[in-house]
């Protein structure tokens, strides 16, 4: 692991002295080229596209898995899948709904780290980490306010019959008996907005984490003027739900009907990028923009499911794969900071970095030491100071959800994907193939062996989470 004790160059030390406040936004599924300020053609995110030009965008960012649960893990503990305790989205229970995998008390969080640094602390949207009565639940890693979803696959419904606030359940009126009157992601915005009035007197700084469920299936979208837009303008096949069960959120991942997915992803995602337009708007307002770092993200690549079409809209940009992939289109995510005055508008940035950089990055913005961790702080690369910006030598992820255990590593330009354990190892040149179209693993034997002895060494066993080469059934 990587730990934080390097000398701070004068520009990091004058942005401790703030202790600005940070907000993380959190996209669901959104994929490298679902914004237009990643390539995206066929509608447009105007908002986003105004924080890219207001700030920096990373073009080589990593989620820290392909799907939800365990990359939220990497960013909320620093560790990468190898390290960290939660390494899939196993999950038990009714519906799905029940504890899965929870962090435990030493499991270290952002929150925790920021908490003790001073910081009010608030989750909004998607936990994933541990549900109600357990030691992964919110207000026992450090978040002062939560209201959301504490499941994750809870939070497959945009339109629930109920959500959680501070770990006690909350009825949703407006989605009893089949309505749907209560859009999730709106609920989250106005619970964001009033998070920022709560704390607007600056009598300590805060941590937003915003972790929103769009555009995760399904494809619903409020029947409203945004949708509108979109109707009658793409191809449609209405995905129908195949199991209809007597409550809205029943049948875990037989996600509810929609007549238009194609519609219903591009409001998603047009919805959002106005609704981050309207926090920043809104931080403006409150005297809080130049004293606040915002991060956007998303947590893994573009999905397939309940209509979800990222062929289509060439979700995964030049990149290959998607969801559930270990190629670049399952994990290489977009990320896009603004600080005013501290980042250089319209700045680009090709640092290598991934999600549990984040607990570092944090933690060096709050003036505190960072716990050890798998991640560099890329606050240098932030404030322009990009000779002192430290490199990974490696990026490591498994993933344990296909039929076999999956694991990849980036060293450089060269990314090793082995589709199970005792399997060979397909290599690619970043660099030149970032399509990774050609496995070169025959021409370069060294640096295969080389990163096969890099896998072998790079994790941690776990009982839940051991490598597999026929995995018929969900890790116990």
């Amino acid at each position: 692991m990587a730990c934080s004790g390097k000398t701070q160059s004068r520009e990091e030390a004058e942005a401790q002295n703030t202790k600005p406040n940070i907000i993380y936004i959190l996209a669901d599924d959104l994929g490298y080229g679902d914004l237009s300020c990643y390539g995206q053609t066929k509608f447009t995110t105007p908002h986003l596209d105004k924080m890219a030009a207001e700030g920096m965008r990373f073009t080589q960012h990593y989620a820290g898995s392909p799907v939800c649960a365990p990359s939220r893990a990497a960013l909320m503990t620093g560790l990468h899948t190898g390290h960290t305790r939660v390494r899939g989205n196993y999950e038990v229970g009714p519906h799905g709904f029940g504890a899965g995998v929870a962090l435990k008390p030493e499991d270290i969080t952002v929150a925790e780290v920021l908490k003790k640094a001073g910081y009010k602390t608030g989750l909004v949207g998607k936990w994933g980490l541990g549900v109600a009565g357990t030691t992964g639940e919110p207000q026992q890693k450090g978040f002062d306010y939560m209201f959301g979803f504490l499941n994750q696959g809870h939070a497959h419904f945009h339109y629930p019959e109920y959500l959680y606030r501070n770990g006690q359940k909350v009825e949703l009126p407006g989605n009893q008996n089949g309505k749907r009157e209560q859009y999730a992601q709106d609920l989250f915005h106005q619970e964001a907005l009033q998070f920022l009035d709560n704390n607007k007197n600056g009598q300590a700084p805060f941590f937003l984490y915003l972790a929103l469920t769009v555009p995760h299936a399904e494809m619903l979208h409020p029947d409203d003027e945004n949708l509108a837009r979109f109707k009658g303008k793409f191809p449609e096949k209405p995905f129908v739900k195949k199991t209809q069960g007597k409550r809205i959120d029943d049948s875990l991942g037989t996600y509810n009907s929609s007549e238009m997915p194609h519609a219903a992803f591009a409001a998603m995602v047009t919805r959002l990028d106005a609704q981050v337009g309207q926090l920043l708007t809104h931080l403006k307002k409150l005297g809080l923009d130049k004293n606040t770092i915002v991060l956007f993200s998303s947590d893994n690549g573009p999905h397939k499911e309940a209509g979800a079409d990222p062929v289509f809209f060439n979700s995964s940009g030049p990149l290959r794969g998607f969801k559930r992939d270990l190629y670049e289109g399952g994990i290489r995510v977009p990320l896009i900071v603004r600080w005013p005055g501290k980042i250089k508008a319209g700045s680009e940035s090709n640092h290598i970095s991934a999600f549990w950089d984040f607990m570092p990055t944090a933690a060096a913005l709050a003036g505190t030491p960072s716990p050890a961790t798998d991640g560099i702080s890329f606050l240098p690369t932030l404030l322009g100071n990009t000779q002192d910006q430290q490199q990974h030598d490696n990026l490591y992820w498994e993933f344990h959800e296909n039929k076999t255990s999956n694991q990849a590593v980036r060293q450089g330009d060269w990314k090793g994907i082995r589709h199970r354990p005792s399997g060979p190892l397909e290599l690619y040149n970043l660099k030149t193939d970032l399509a990774e179209k050609n496995n070169v693993a025959e021409a370069h034997p060294e640096i295969v062996s080389r990163l096969e002895t890099m896998l072998s060494k790079v994790r941690t066993p776990s009982e839940i989470w051991s490598l597999k080469d026929d995995r018929t059934s969900a890790p116990k």
